[in-house]
């Protein structure tokens, strides 16, 4: 498995001597990025994955980032996309209109991107667009978003921690339960270990198969939405990321909690970095991913 990653152009340290040291090295300065007296401030939940070996090389309250099952918000956008495109259940260059109004199932999940025309499957994705994802998962069948995260290990305990919680998640039964689910405000609870895991996994799907219009079309969203789009905060640090933010309320209602979890460096990612707020926005939680990747290895002089 590592060799396979490796000759992907994955970083594969976690063997023996020499990439031994290298990688204890690397965790070195990643949890000396974590530890910045801002990020502690703002009471963060980070983990720093390596991409090739699947080692952890920094983490802010793991213990209790295990233990948190939370809506993911808008984070499970890139991971349905990737399913519906892949499996051609969704048309890639279909556009769908979205005057930044909606409200479904009592939520009100309105837009906050700019005034667009109607918008493709790349666009929808920079721009994290509710109407768009909700069109995309009425389409799909019983069955298949469940089948669309599993893929990516999204629901099953990843062994990042002595103790973790696993995933909940319901099956949705209507349209509107589909939609959601795939929004990420109810019927699903992930802890942040999930969702890293869950985002390694599609950087090597990405890796995999970079030439299908599935690998294009989200590598191309998840860099232009941490670039100029609804994470654009991310960049910030002067690193190259590509990611996604999210938002959402407990399902109970009260505060909103934020997520942002991104490949770094975009285009040949080796990490993945993420970020769970107990109370916040998505946006916030990606100028805290901007802190830890200015003082990160991947930060050039």
């Amino acid at each position: 498995m590592l060799a396979c990653l490796a000759a992907l152009g994955f970083s594969c340290w976690a063997q023996t001597g020499d990439s031994l040291h290298r990688g204890k090295h690397l965790s070195t300065n990643w949890q000396s990025a974590v530890n910045q007296q801002e990020i502690k401030a703002a009471g963060a939940r980070v983990l720093v994955l390596d991409i090739g070996s699947g080692n952890l090389l920094a983490s802010a309250h793991l213990e209790e980032a295990s233990r948190t099952l939370a809506t993911p918000g808008s984070t499970l956008k890139p991971l349905i996309l990737y399913f519906a495109l892949a499996s051609q259940r969704w048309d890639p260059k279909r556009r769908i209109a979205c005057n930044r109004q909606m409200s479904l199932g009592g939520h009100e999940l309105n837009c906050f991107h700019p005034a667009m025309d109607p918008m493709d499957a790349e666009q929808a994705l920079t721009w994290s667009c509710n109407s768009y994802f909700a069109e995309l998962a009425g389409a799909l069948a019983s069955g298949q978003l469940r089948q669309a995260l599993s893929a990516r290990g999204l629901l099953a305990a990843t062994g990042l921690a002595s103790q973790e919680n696993v995933a909940s998640f319901r099956e949705p039964q209507t349209r509107e339960q589909a939609k959601l689910l795939a929004l990420g405000v109810e019927g699903i609870r992930i802890t942040l270990p999930e969702l890293t895991e869950a985002y390694r996994s599609l950087a090597i799907e990405l890796a995999t198969h970079p030439e299908t219009t599935a690998a294009k079309t989200v590598s191309a969203g998840l860099a232009d939405s941490a670039s100029f789009g609804m994470a654009g905060a991310a960049s910030l640090g002067g690193v190259s990321v590509a990611g996604k933010t999210g938002t959402a309320p407990a399902e109970s209602g009260g505060p909103t909690h934020g997520w942002f979890v991104g490949l770094a460096p975009a285009g040949t990612p080796q990490v993945v970095v993420a970020i769970y707020l107990p109370v916040g926005r998505g946006a916030d939680a990606a100028q805290i991913a901007s802190m830890v990747l200015a003082h990160s290895p991947l930060r050039k002089p």
